[in-house]
């Protein structure tokens, strides 16, 4: 029948046949006009941007630009593999990167858990903005601090372990610390934000989950893995799809300010070298293949990971 209805939204608008997308559109065309300073932001500093991808495959020089700058083919993907450093730095990355995972990345459903055992309310939203005020520090106000409570002389780490009868460490100046520091102090400024999502989505389990199961003579540890667990699994999911995309992406700000010379072979990563060669050494062809390299492994990651996770618990980023 031609009055028959074609498709139907979650908010019950019906899309007649001819109309289709236009209508739908506008029909919201409210909420599109309010994207439109979003979906310009993207346009302009994301996907335009990508277009200068290309350099990757040149000898870019900034005098000539793309159009005259001479292709060299994956020349510079060759020299990055071969180069004598590039395994080490993308060592270091993968495992940052697979310790922020596996530490930094439950911390935050953890804090919410916690936080949402508690019963006074007064008490639950003080301690919930203490936690997670530290996000708004900058990482060079948070490597300031590290760097005190870490020092050797004046630290309250050392005078805690000297008062154990251990001797002063100086753990900014060894490499076998720096990438524990890195993720210690992320999970430090970082995750209390997290728990905000993960406490809007505690708001929006049903309570009377919780009483049947109290009902059945389930306690709080077991009303946390059979109701609260699956129920925040969508969340999860979808914010572990997320961070895995940006595995190699650490991000250079959170890391130079923690490196020196003294801790630089266990400490710097793929942004940081993208920095020193690309910035400071004005190798932008090269430094573009690497990050290109970066992105790739990043899209994979997720594709990979959302397929997984689809065949796993149904759900996916798409």
């Amino acid at each position: 029948m031609a009055s028959k209805v074609q498709a139907m939204d979650g908010v019950g608008y019906k899309a007649r046949p001819g109309r289709g997308m236009l209508s739908y559109m506008w029909k919201f065309r409210t909420l599109y006009f309010i994207s439109i300073p979003g979906i310009i932001y993207f346009f302009i500093f994301k996907y335009i941007p990508l277009f200068g991808s290309v350099i990757a495959f040149q000898d870019y020089n900034i005098f000539q630009g793309i159009m005259g700058s001479k292709w060299v083919g994956l020349a510079h993907f060759e020299k990055m593999f071969a180069h004598y450093d590039f395994l080490r730095i993308l060592k270091n990355t993968l495992l940052i990167g697979l310790y922020d995972l596996i530490f930094a990345f439950p911390a935050p459903i953890i804090l919410a858990l916690l936080l949402n055992e508690l019963r006074v309310i007064v008490y639950k939203r003080v301690l919930q903005t203490v936690v997670y005020m530290p996000h708004f520090l900058s990482w060079v106000i948070v490597s300031g601090i590290a760097i005190g409570i870490l020092s050797p002389s004046t630290g309250i780490v050392n005078q805690f372990l000297s008062w154990l009868g251990f001797e002063p460490i100086y753990f900014l100046g060894e490499d076998s610390y720096i990438r524990s520091i890195l993720i210690g102090a992320g999970m430090w400024r970082d995750s209390g934000y997290g728990t905000i999502i993960y406490l809007a989505a505690l708001a929006g389990i049903n309570p009377d989950l919780y009483e049947a199961a109290e009902v059945d003579g389930a306690n709080r540890w077991r009303q946390t893995i059979s109701i609260t667990l699956p129920s925040l699994m969508p969340t999860i999911v979808i914010l572990f799809l997320m961070h895995i995309g940006k595995f190699l992406d650490f991000g250079i700000e959170r890391v130079l300010v923690f490196l020196n010379p003294l801790n630089i072979v266990n400490g710097e990563i793929l942004d940081t070298y993208i920095y020193k060669a690309g910035l400071l050494g004005q190798q932008y062809s090269y430094t573009t293949a690497i990050g290109l390299f970066n992105s790739i492994v990043g899209l994979t990651l997720i594709v990979v990971g959302n397929m997984l996770s689809k065949k796993a618990t149904g759900e996916g980023l798409y």
